[in-house]
């Protein structure tokens, strides 16, 4: 497995996770009692299923040795493991910040990862 996943979050909630000095998650991540995060490969799949034409998106890339034994990798979506974070993001484990922008097919854009 990489030692990078990703996470699709709204500018508004990173711009208050930035102020806080903690990302504590997307009301998903607070009910579900953990953050969730995709592989590169399970990104855009993420994406068109949960974030659909939204805007004002970014996609957050984490470096998975800052987070330590809070890091479970978990099967979903026909058994897919993926990786979800059983504590606040510390922002020192973010590597970088990208917008996500809708294409003209309505697709988010992908940087290169």
């Amino acid at each position: 497995m990489s030692d990078v996943i990703y996470k699709i979050v709204t500018e508004d909630l990173w711009l208050d996770a930035r102020g806080k000095g903690v990302f504590d998650g997307a009301p998903v991540d607070l009910a579900d009692g953990y953050i969730h995060f995709s592989t590169a490969a399970q990104a855009q799949e993420t994406a068109d299923r949960h974030f659909a034409g939204q805007t004002g998106l970014l996609l957050l890339a984490v470096d998975i040795d800052q987070l330590g034994d809070k890091l479970v990798w978990e099967p979903s979506r026909g058994g897919a493991l993926f990786p979800h974070l059983y504590a606040p993001l510390p922002l020192n484990a973010v590597l970088w910040e990208k917008p996500l922008a809708l294409g003209a097919d309505g697709r988010h854009q992908f940087p290169e990862m």
